[in-house]
């Protein structure tokens, strides 16, 4: 069972590989670079090689690299389009360069505009952006919202239409994050209600799509709309729909990464404490 968590980068890149081994995780998600900013610094090629050689000591357990919350793909105003295009192209080359295996990003925000207009605008940019990257290996897995604002994604069916109308479907997948799905209305609170979630998404979009999960506990109540995270079994969704998906034979080996509060905590105790919580669910 692949478990670990969203690490950072302070340092570099490779620094991400040692913090995720002091805790025993046994998956790994990353930012390349600084998310909050459109300036990419290089990747400096001894932090590379030295992220290969870790992982390799590692395990080559699996990791995926989040795009930068900056990139809007749905985004109505076309210099704002156009930048997001070449930001996700760097994003992919970065993520390839690195030798990981897949790339989450948040289907962007129509910001007024509606939603099918700017579910095309999406689907033509995230093509333009694999198309220019010139790269063939990484997966692009497309994460569910929580349906704040004016942002997509937050339903099931927004999912299957970019899955649907890409023209790159076959390098394309989900990253399911619990927290969201539950803030986005879909009761994850029981192994009756995760059943019925997961079924509609099997009807919907198809459970192969799913790739990666994000398990995040919501601080805040079903359909809430408020994208956030809580500590395993500390908030609204409660244990059972974790052990649920821990043990759902279908996801054995689908990765499955913490992003939950860090608060000061160096040695990243919390993130063991959810990571070890999850691990004891299953059996």
């Amino acid at each position: 069972m692949y478990i670990g968590a969203h690490m950072p980068i302070t340092g570099g890149v490779d620094k991400a590989v040692e913090r995720i081994m002091s805790i025993g995780g046994t998956a790994l998600q990353i930012f390349t670079r600084n998310q909050r900013q459109w300036k990419v610094k290089p990747l400096d090629e001894s932090v590379v090689d030295n992220f290969k050689s870790l992982r390799e000591e590692w395990g080559n357990y699996p990791v995926s690299v989040h795009d930068s919350y900056l990139i809007n793909l749905a985004s109505p105003n076309p210099e704002s389009a156009s930048k997001s295009v070449k930001a996700f192209a760097e994003e992919l080359r970065r993520t390839e360069r690195l030798g990981i295996e897949s790339l989450v990003t948040h289907p962007g925000s129509h910001l007024g505009s509606g939603k099918v207009e700017a579910l095309e605008r999406y689907v033509s940019n995230l093509d333009q952006a694999i198309a220019l990257s010139e790269t063939e290996e990484v997966k692009v897995l497309i994460e569910n919202t929580a349906g704040q604002g004016t942002n997509l994604g937050s339903r099931f069916g927004e999912l299957a239409t970019i899955l649907e109308d890409s023209g790159y479907t076959s390098r394309m997948g989900v990253c399911f994050d619990t927290c969201h799905a539950f803030a986005a209305g879909y009761d994850l609170r029981s192994a009756e209600s995760c059943i019925e979630v997961f079924e509609r998404f099997d009807e919907l979009v198809g459970l192969d799509f799913i790739r990666f999960f994000h398990l995040n506990d919501s601080k805040h109540e079903l359909g809430s709309k408020k994208d956030r995270h809580e500590h395993i079994g500390k908030g609204h969704i409660g244990l059972e729909g974790f052990r649920f998906v821990v043990n759902d034979t279908r996801f054995s080996t689908v990765p499955k990464v913490i992003e939950t509060p860090k608060d000061d905590d160096p040695e990243f105790k919390l993130d063991k404490m959810n990571i070890d919580l999850l691990r004891s669910l299953h059996g």
